[in-house]
């Protein structure tokens, strides 16, 4: 079976803008994968698109950011303000679990510690699932059996009391009982409402709430680890940058676009053909060859990013009509869901940074800079190996 590799910006972008290519990242994951929004093609994936997208609105992104986010952060960070420090990657887990679940749709009835602690076992297990393909080590039928168990507890524990409430919510908003702005703003109301037009199995809608409260998490949380490695270096050789941060939110968000850049969440990309076909490389291709997309590489294209294109450098001058964060997020049909919730709006002009929606990665860093956030020099970052993934394993850092 060959494998076709793109590292340029420009044929990687035309790659994942063809619509006769259809996803093949995850699927050795398909225990879990399979058939959630991610890994749809075609018509399938435009109808299941259309319906989450109703969630995906500016309104949503920009209610969640100033009225609910800022005090699951608060609340997250003040117990480690006190010990003085914490872990990015243990941190990073607990403020975005409130995050995914809320978009998600799955009810925290007793919230309680115990309870977190519980999701966030689901998360990191369900993860493994996007990185079945990428494992270096281990034994994936373990892993699978894992996730696969971890699917049964979930479905009884969280899955169905949270659909059965949804159920009746909606009953009720169909009998005029309640008004809509009543119902929960989730992608599984959503998908329930959507089932009359476009039904779901059981075990796919399941699946498809596993995926969502996994890929908030676990995308936001490599990228917000490897952001804040970034700004922390950047910062002691450019003190006059690192005050910037601080008081200059609209910088902030262009620093963690630029570390965006250089750390996609995933370093590749893949795609199969639907049928045989030329690429724009012109290399022929059938349907059992796999398309790698170098996302690394093409996001360190010196013919777009010039020749620092490999560092950090938030003062970069780029071309009309790339995205400071490369292609990171995605293009086509691809493209995530939730870029504007994890990066924001990019700036135009001269916005106001009072109305300004700045993505919660660039909130979760501006929070830790303004409590001084640094790293352990007797606790260096640790790199996990496990995965072609480039992951911290731990990333101990001093706040206060």
């Amino acid at each position: 079976m060959p494998t076709v590799t793109i590292d340029n910006m420009k044929e990687a972008n035309e790659t994942l803008r063809n619509q006769d290519l259809r996803q093949a990242l995850y699927d050795e994951g398909a225990i879990l994968m399979d058939k959630v929004l991610v890994n749809l093609h075609g018509d399938e994936h435009k109808d299941r698109r259309r319906a989450e997208s109703k969630i995906f609105r500016r309104d949503f992104f920009r209610w969640y950011e100033r009225e609910v986010f800022p005090v699951t952060l608060k609340d997250t960070i003040g117990p480690y303000l006190k010990a003085g420090k914490t872990d990015i990657m243990d941190f990073g887990y607990r403020v975005m679990v409130n995050l995914t679940a809320d978009f998600s749709g799955i009810d925290r009835p007793r919230g309680t510690p115990e309870e977190t602690e519980d999701l966030l076992y689901y998360m990191r297990t369900f993860g493994k699932a996007a990185t079945l393909g990428q494992v270096r080590d281990g034994d994936k039928n373990a892993i699978k059996k894992e996730i696969s168990d971890a699917l049964k507890v979930f479905d009884r524990t969280y899955f169905t009391p949270s659909m059965e409430r949804r159920l009746k919510l909606i009953e009720q908003f169909k009998a005029g009982k309640i008004e809509e702005n009543e119902l929960p703003r989730d992608v599984f109301v959503e998908l329930l409402r959507a089932q009359d037009e476009k039904p779901m199995d059981r075990d796919v809608l399941m699946k498809e709430i596993a995926f969502f409260l996994l890929a908030g998490a676990f995308t936001s949380i490599h990228t917000m680890s490897h952001t804040m490695f970034e700004l922390l270096k950047w910062s002691d050789s450019h003190p006059e940058d690192g005050g910037r941060m601080k008081s200059d939110p609209i910088f902030l968000q262009h620093c963690v676009h630029e570390a965006m850049r250089l750390h996609p969440s995933s370093p590749t990309a893949a795609r199969r053909a639907t049928c045989p076909m030329q690429l724009s490389t012109g290399q022929n291709v059938g349907e059992e060859d796999l398309i790698s997309v170098d996302l690394m590489a093409a996001n360190r294209d010196k013919s777009v990013f010039g020749d620092d294109a490999a560092e950090f450098n938030p003062h970069r001058e780029l071309p009309k009509g790339v995205n400071p964060y490369g292609i990171s997020f995605g293009m086509g049909m691809h493209a995530c869901i939730g870029i504007n919730l994890a990066a924001g709006m990019l700036p135009r002009g001269n916005p106001d940074p009072d109305e300004h929606q700045y993505g919660i990665v660039t909130l979760i860093a501006k929070e830790l800079l303004e409590n001084n956030v640094r790293h352990d020099p007797n606790d260096p970052p640790v790199q996990d190996t496990s995965t072609v993934r480039n992951h911290f394993a731990k990333y101990p850092v001093l706040l206060g």
